[in-house]
């Protein structure tokens, strides 16, 4: 993480061979970019969709993240897919959109 000035904010996020540079600062993200494809073999992918089994869609409020594919994945690689939903655990200040399909809107204000 890297600010520089008063409203401009850049990230570094590395998963083993997967990279994603976001932020506020334009000017440090192509900078960023353009070191590490001095250093790195690297693709620019566009817009990010899918990363670490989360999903990512864009609006005009804001991002809305979500694992909906991943554990489809997963209860269809332990067979159970048909099963019935059961209650779990769950922080009790914690809220979902009925609407999200249980992901997490993060509204334009918070990034």
């Amino acid at each position: 993480m890297k600010h520089s000035g008063k409203d401009k904010i850049t990230f570094l996020l590395v998963y083993i061979d997967d990279i994603i540079v976001t932020g506020s600062d334009e000017e440090e993200k192509l900078r960023l970019k353009t070191q590490l494809a001095r250093e790195f073999e690297m693709k620019e992918l566009g817009k990010l969709k899918y990363f670490l089994g989360i999903e990512v869609a864009y609006s005009r409020q804001g991002i809305f993240i979500c694992q909906q594919k991943y554990i489809l994945d997963l209860l269809k690689e332990t067979g159970s897919l048909g099963c019935k939903p059961m209650s779990a655990p769950i922080d009790s200040n914690h809220r979902m959109n009925q609407d999200s399909k249980d992901g997490i809107i993060i509204n334009k204000g918070c990034y």
